[in-house]
């Protein structure tokens, strides 16, 4: 699988892929699975990535879970494998293709008894949770949707929750002022909107393709 820090030298990039717990069996048909689909395989997220979501999780301890934007699954099959006894993930997401490629890898991992999988938009869904409180979340969509992802999810935020997004040094365009693309223009705002705000504190790490967290103050 190729390296999602593509500006990182690429001796280094597959020293940091290899010194991070390498994919499970179930992992590595999913990931082989997903590459089988062409150019939209670079939606998933990178071993490396997932394996920082189950530690993250793991040390987290979380009971809800909310992941806006599943593909293929690989992501919140990291995150479910992570979740203590009574935690739950409520996976959004608008493709019952892709996601049924997720459902299959679920249940090969034993997991798809903590994944409540909602077929349909991502905000909606968020909407209809009203005073359920969220102890982590991981945002990986459509770009231009993820402010109005991020202001959805501080209010329902637990105390310690966190937010995982994404992408967000977007193959290191975001620093690119010739690419004014909607979706790294919309990168850009979300990073600035996300620094801005007095509720939260960030920190983006250069983890896969970006990958910032979030938490309330």
């Amino acid at each position: 699988m190729t390296s999602r820090s593509v500006w990182m030298p690429a001796e280094l990039a597959a020293y940091v892929d290899q010194r991070s717990t390498a994919p499970d069996p179930v992992q590595q048909q999913l990931i082989e699975r997903t590459t089988d689909m062409g150019g939209i395989s670079v939606m998933q997220i990178g071993p490396n990535q997932g394996a920082f979501l189950e530690v993250l999780i793991g040390a987290m301890a979380p009971r809800l879970c909310i992941e806006i934007g599943t593909f293929t699954g690989y992501s919140s099959l990291a995150i479910a494998r992570a979740l203590g006894p009574d935690g739950k993930l409520i996976c959004c997401d608008i493709s019952e293709e892709w996601t049924a490629v997720a459902r299959e890898h679920w249940e090969a991992a034993g997991v798809s008894d903590k994944i409540d999988l909602r077929i349909g938009p991502a905000l909606e869904t968020v909407r209809s949770l009203r005073d359920t409180t969220v102890d982590f979340a991981f945002i990986d969509a459509d770009k231009t949707g993820y402010i109005d992802y991020y202001e959805e999810l501080v209010p329902r935020l637990s105390t310690n929750g966190v937010i995982a997004v994404d992408n967000t040094l977007w193959d290191g365009k975001v620093v690119d002022a010739n690419d004014t693309t909607d979706d790294t223009v919309a990168l850009r705002a979300f990073n600035d909107h996300v620094l801005a705000d007095p509720r939260t504190i960030c920190a983006l790490t250069p983890i896969g393709d970006g990958l910032t967290l979030i938490r309330k103050k």
